[in-house]
């Protein structure tokens, strides 16, 4: 198991750097990716991640225009030269540490890509998260966030499209520790009392001047067990925002937001408020692999440099039925008005999911919709 980071002096435990201290199955080591040209025309997701004690590494892509997502899955066994992310024909190539990266898909399934990522402010490391089935603990994970621009191409079916640092923004996150990953485990005793929903909020949004990073969990009674909101400016000077009340507005008859408004408030109690609209939804559960994903879930073994595409059209009553089930991406818009800003727009990612009981937004049990 030794590797080539195995010559450098970073280690953290008696091991290999291969090998993981946590004897956990669900240890896990992802990236995440957006792209988007701030229109809502086209929204690209894409990771990839590295999963120690199953032996397996995957990727993915999963690119939304109009009615319709379309996902590329790769998977191989895991190797010991992580200097290198690679899984098949994708590849992250990490030209600056904490700004500067590469990600290349080669063509795969008719869809390929070839973008450079330039982060606009500094990384933030958010706050470590937490979360437990009864006694046992079933995510415990530390993650990075930044917000950027990007450059290059994406190709779809032989079809070129322009990605131009002008306009084409996204975000990116590194996690790291432990989550469900890979087939699913046997359940044992179920959980007292057992699991109702969760409410998630995530919210990294890219102005010309600042970066606002918002990440939020609530039980179904509305406690909050995540709550981290800050305000990154150049230089890395970093603003903590407050404990944010936020009101989410969803189409009528589904759990599917439109916006939301978020009440945030600056160390001199000043009040700073987010108008955030969606542009273009994306359920990240089909074909993410994220949130029980019946199709195909990270980390899971599939053969060696397996790959696969899939094409969902959102409006088909059998993918519009699983949407509420899931966590969604949006492509973000944002208005900003408060201290150090006034009327600014950015745009970014709006991640929201409501599952399950959710007593504040009047979702009683996991099929209640907004009226």
């Amino acid at each position: 198991m030794i590797g080539p980071l195995d010559e450098f002096p970073i280690h953290q435990t008696p091991l290999p750097i291969g090998l993981v201290d946590s004897s956990d199955r669900n240890f896990y080591d992802r990236s995440y990716f957006n792209a988007h040209d701030r229109t809502g025309n086209i929204f690209v997701i894409t990771g990839a991640g590295y999963y120690p004690n199953l032996g397996t590494k995957d990727a993915f892509v999963l690119v939304r225009r109009g009615d319709v997502q379309t996902a590329v899955h790769l998977g191989d066994a895991i190797d010991s030269d992580r200097l290198n992310q690679r899984v098949n024909g994708y590849r992250i190539e990490v030209i600056e540490p904490l700004h500067t990266l590469r990600l290349i898909l080669e063509e795969t399934e008719g869809i390929a890509m070839d973008m450079i990522w330039q982060g606009s402010f500094d990384v933030l490391q958010e706050q470590p998260h937490i979360m437990r089935t009864g006694s046992r603990i079933t995510l415990q994970a530390q993650r990075f966030a930044q917000v950027g621009t990007w450059r290059g191409v994406v190709s779809v079916d032989g079809s070129d499209i322009a990605v131009d640092p002008s306009t084409w923004v996204g975000t990116r996150d590194r996690s790291w520790g432990i989550r469900p990953v890979g087939e699913p485990e046997p359940a044992g005793r179920p959980a007292d009392p057992p699991f109702e929903g969760m409410w998630w909020l995530y919210v990294p949004m890219r102005f010309e001047e600042f970066a606002i990073v918002l990440i939020m969990q609530e039980d179904p009674n509305g406690f909050r067990i995540l709550n981290d909101c800050t305000r990154v400016w150049p230089g890395g000077r970093l603003e903590q925002l407050g404990w944010p009340k936020v009101t989410i507005r969803y189409a009528s008859g589904t759990r599917v937001p439109t916006g939301a408004t978020i009440e945030c408030t600056t160390p001199d109690g000043s009040p700073l408020i987010l108008e955030v609209e969606s542009r273009l939804a994306v359920p990240i559960h089909l074909g993410g692999g994220y949130g029980g994903d019946p199709d195909w879930i990270h980390g899971s073994w599939k053969g060696e440099k397996f790959t696969e595409r899939v094409t969902y059209d959102v409006t088909d009553e059998a993918n519009a039925g699983r949407v509420m089930f899931g966590v969604i991406d949006h492509v973000g818009r944002a208005v900003c008005n408060g201290p150090g800003a006034d009327g600014v727009e950015g745009f970014g990612l709006f991640e929201h999911g409501a599952l399950g009981r959710h007593d504040p937004s009047g979702f009683a049990d996991w099929f209640t919709l907004a009226p």
